[in-house]
């Protein structure tokens, strides 16, 4: 009798051990959904971390892609999905942009999970090689000269790169036509060809381009110069007080088990630790940014202040 009650608590301790999250999570592909369309900097980023935390984790990380909305389409579709550590989003900067202009169906701040930052960087603000300008202050010149007739292209109305231009926009006291795009890739094909004259799309996605001189570089968006482009200057160096950040982090849907948690802001700040991860994020402009979820949190909460600030100043509304 006693021997079967050994053998029955060791089977009963087996279960339930092997029913505790952290010996069977994840126990099929994880969706990580990225609310843009493909070849932007939020996608090229979102793969890279997708495919090293896959390694570890032995199991897949699968990208799925759901532009529109400047990124609400995608992000209404994590905030509703089931919080079982099976779908989370890879979000940008734009994520704050879209919720201090859309009237959104869920609070962008109280409604999520945040589990890490990941890098944060500026935009680099680029013509066509087509434009008789070479920096800020002749950018700034030419628009006046021709107000209405320059065209701007962002990832989508809402976004914060749509916003940054709408600063832009209101300390230069130009006249700039917006185009929106179902994403950074759209945008920048829609420049490379012509269609455009202006974009201010992540440094990631627009260095190459730059390199292979189908586009010609103005300034990046942030306080300091990028290490990735050292010889190309701030906006605000022309443009006095102007800056503008980018950022790139995952959540989940509200209600996010705590191992969950924990997991993945360990495996984010361990891809974000390694020596190559630091040199591919620098070469391209990004600095490596981890830390806790609340960090996260207070980030979004900060910039949904800042953009909707912006929004009711300049007169921004979900139809321009």
């Amino acid at each position: 009798m006693k021997l079967s009650m050994l053998v029955l608590g060791a089977v009963l301790a087996s279960v339930v051990a092997e029913a505790t999250f952290g010996q069977v999570y994840p126990s099929r592909p994880v969706r990580l959904i990225v609310p843009f369309a493909p070849g932007g900097g939020t996608d090229i980023l979102a793969r890279v971390i997708a495919q090293r935390v896959s390694e570890s984790l032995g199991q897949s990380v699968v990208v799925d892609n759901r532009g529109g909305g400047g990124g609400s389409i995608g992000t209404e579709m994590a905030v509703r999905a089931s919080p079982d550590g099976y779908t989370l989003i890879f979000v940008s900067g734009s994520y704050a942009a879209a919720a201090a202009l859309y009237k959104l169906p869920y609070d962008p701040v109280a409604d999520i999970q945040p589990i890490s930052m990941v890098g944060e960087t500026g935009f680099l603000m680029a013509v066509h090689p087509s434009m008789p300008v070479k920096s800020t202050k002749e950018l700034i010149a030419y628009a006046k000269a021709n107000p209405g007739k320059v065209n701007f292209g962002s990832v989508g109305t809402g976004s914060v790169m749509h916003l940054s231009m709408e600063l832009f926009k209101l300390e230069t006291k130009t006249d700039l036509n917006h185009i929106p795009y179902k994403g950074g890739g759209p945008a920048l094909n829609a420049i490379i060809g012509g269609q455009i004259q202006l974009t201010a799309i992540s440094i990631l996605a627009t260095i190459p381009h730059v390199k292979s001189g189908r586009l010609r570089a103005i300034g990046v968006t942030t306080t300091k110069r990028s290490a990735a482009i050292p010889d190309v200057p701030t906006i605000g160096e022309t443009v006095p007080g102007y800056e503008v950040f980018h950022w790139y982090g995952v959540w989940g849907p509200k209600g996010l088990p705590k191992e969950v948690v924990a997991l993945w802001n360990r495996e984010i700040g361990r891809v974000l630790q390694s020596e190559d991860m630091k040199t591919r994020m620098a070469g391209e402009g990004l600095e490596a940014v981890s830390g806790q979820p609340e960090h996260f949190r207070n980030v979004i909460k900060r910039d949904v202040e800042k953009w909707r600030r912006v929004v009711k100043e300049v007169g921004i509304s979900a139809s321009d």
